[in-house]
């Protein structure tokens, strides 16, 4: 077999002879990303699902196939609804299948129309949820101290034609809901609150989930918990919330009797037992992703360009999220090129929110010139990503993680200047260890000449 040029001796034996698993990464020819041997065997991903006791779970589904009430407002769903009720300290949680289609319902229910005021810095979903009801999302900056909406930029931001607000609780951590509460009353405006990161936290000792007019969970199997799939709107307001329960069944109230306009929101019996399941493990996730904070914080808080997120200790939270801000000018290794470097590693890094839903289609085209009033928000989808916790790592996989960060920095300024000259050998490489593994890619003839 030919061996093409660009494998020095060096990359072959590390990348072909060496015993495969993590090796300490202590200098630049170590990492994987120029032919060292990838830390972990199996790739590292972002928001691995967190799943509850196996046992009570496959209970509970034999239960439910017994019964066969798979969906339509089954016991499972009730009981879930409730649950969360009562942990939230709200009268009403409604269950959804997701928790975007929970969003657009509740836009819907409140009867925004017009603008409604929005982070940029947000997943595409919230933004969407607004466009997709022909209503406008303004994209309003952030402050880049906490990553949610800034109250001194709302302001700014409200027309005639505004009509709500949309607070966007980031990692666990609340939005500034005192001050936004303020300004939706001076203004008379709805305020909506997307809650997919706020599940288990609370603001001033009162659970997220009790504020605003209504609150949206996501329960998506990226969350730290999850209902397989789905989502909910939590309410203290009755009304809003038998509108709600009509809007998420085709209107349908009772037998054959239609009284509103209603789609299909319905979170069905698996979810609901996925949820109840994962509740009763919901301490201990929580715990879990704690002591992973602290691993993370211990490795990385002497390293100087690197921002580890700061929690409040003094709330409930959920620690779902490890984020780490970036400053280039002290590290000279950019966001991206760690990303790619930890990738390479099979640590699946991931950057949040990059580029901002003002740069994203449609709105990109709406509003070209949106990212000159979103200067923070700007900086940060440059700055930040997030890295694996949850049950699927441990002290150890961390301690790995964190090496590769360490020796990435402080040789930062070699790594860009060698990385702007590198040529990507990865498939070259990946091929070499599948040979090693006696498992050769199916597209390795094509590849390189056998």
């Amino acid at each position: 077999m030919a061996i093409p040029a660009i494998l020095s001796a060096t990359v072959i034996s590390r990348s072909f002879f060496c015993e495969r698993g993590y090796e300490m990464k202590k200098n630049i020819d170590d990492l994987a990303i120029f032919g060292g041997s990838p830390a972990f065997h199996e790739k590292l991903h972002v928001g691995r699902p967190n799943l509850g006791d196996r046992k009570r779970l496959l209970e509970r589904l034999e239960d439910m196939l017994d019964r066969r009430w798979l969906s339509n407002n089954g016991p499972y769903v009730q009981e879930f609804e409730q649950r969360v009720s009562d942990m939230i300290g709200v009268k009403h949680c409604i269950a959804m299948c997701n928790g975007t289609v929970a969003l657009e319902i509740a836009i819907r229910s409140l009867g925004l129309k017009g603008e409604v005021i929005v982070p940029s810095f947000t997943f595409v979903a919230t933004a969407h949820a607004l466009q997709w009801q022909e209503i406008t999302p303004v994209f309003c900056d952030i402050d880049p101290n906490t990553h949610t909406l800034d109250p001194a930029c709302i302001e700014k931001m409200i027309t005639p034609r505004t009509t709500g607000i949309i607070g966007v609780h980031l990692w666990g951590r609340p939005c500034d809901i005192t001050a936004l509460e303020e300004i939706a009353a001076a203004h008379n405006l709805k305020l909506l609150f997307d809650a997919a990161h706020g599940f288990g936290c609370s603001y001033k000792s009162r659970m997220i989930g009790s504020f605003g007019s209504a609150e949206v969970f996501s329960f998506h199997p990226t969350k730290f918990f999850n209902t397989c799939e789905g989502g909910a709107i939590v309410t203290d307001d009755d009304d809003l919330a038998e509108k709600i329960r009509l809007m998420k069944n085709f209107g349908f109230s009772g037998y054959d009797n239609v009284i509103y306009v209603g789609t299909n929101g319905k979170m069905n019996e698996f979810s609901a037992l996925m949820g109840l399941t994962n509740l009763e493990s919901l301490d201990d996730f929580i715990g879990v992703n704690r002591e992973n904070y602290k691993s993370y914080t211990h490795e990385l808080s002497d390293l100087a360009g690197v921002t580890l997120i700061d929690y409040d200790h003094r709330e409930k939270c959920n620690y779902q999220y490890i984020l780490l801000e970036i400053d280039e000018t002290v590290t000279h290794v950019s966001r991206d090129q760690l990303v790619d470097i930890l990738r390479d590693e099979n640590v699946l890094a991931r950057r949040y929110f990059y580029p901002g839903c003002h740069k994203m289609e449609p709105y990109r085209s709406y509003f070209p010139q949106a990212g000159l009033v979103l200067p923070a928000t700007e900086m940060l989808v440059k700055r930040v990503f997030s890295l694996p916790t949850g049950t699927a790592v441990g002290p150890d996989e961390i301690k790995k993680i964190c090496q590769i960060i360490r020796t990435a920095i402080l040789c930062g300024q070699e790594i860009k200047e060698r990385l702007s000259d590198h040529v990507d050998i990865a498939p070259v490489v990946k091929y070499l260890n599948g040979i090693a593994r006696h498992a050769k890619p199916d597209w390795a003839e094509q590849m390189l000449p056998l």
